[in-house]
């Protein structure tokens, strides 16, 4: 299924995908964040196996920038979706991510029924966070050593969710 945006455009992921998305996951800002082996051709292509995880291509004007992904947790008394995504840093700052985010969050709560999304962006990452925020996400509470990150020490993540009714326009 592909979803449109006011902007963005978010389809499956597709093999000929794999390159464009590896180049944007070797910016030093993504890597940063998503890290990842030696062979980040291979990094991708694992991360598009991954069971129960639904990858979505962010495409604007044509172009590939990044990726979306999300997951459900299928306990019927917990149930609730799961969001991830980067962007390419040569787009940051134009609010592709804030309409990506909306555009999967408005997919799941009326295609999929889900009445709460969650997202879970390092606690320093202050540009994810205002966009989160945008699209209505609301802090939860800090994870404290959360993620490990490339130095071998641990980093807290921020717990941020939003539920159907919240989701701005």
């Amino acid at each position: 299924m592909t979803l449109r945006g006011a902007r963005v455009v978010l389809r499956p992921t597709v093999p000929s995908d794999v390159p464009s998305l590896a180049a944007i996951r070797a910016t030093p800002e993504v890597y940063a964040r998503w890290r990842g082996g030696e062979d980040l051709v291979a990094e991708v292509r694992e991360d598009l196996a991954e069971p129960g995880a639904e990858q979505l291509t962010i495409e604007d004007e044509g172009v590939v920038i990044g990726l979306i992904q999300w997951s459900a947790e299928a306990d019927p008394d917990y149930r609730h979706a799961s969001i991830d995504i980067y962007l390419d840093p040569a787009v940051h700052g134009r609010g592709l991510g804030t309409d990506a985010v909306r555009t999967l969050a408005r997919h799941l709560f009326t295609d999929h029924g889900h009445h709460r999304i969650v997202i879970d962006p390092a606690a320093d990452n202050a540009a994810a966070i205002r966009c989160y925020g945008k699209v209505g996400f609301r802090p939860v509470g800090i994870m404290r050593s959360y993620e490990r990150g490339p130095d071998g020490t641990w980093h807290d993540g921020l717990l941020m969710d939003l539920l159907a009714e919240e989701l701005t326009p």
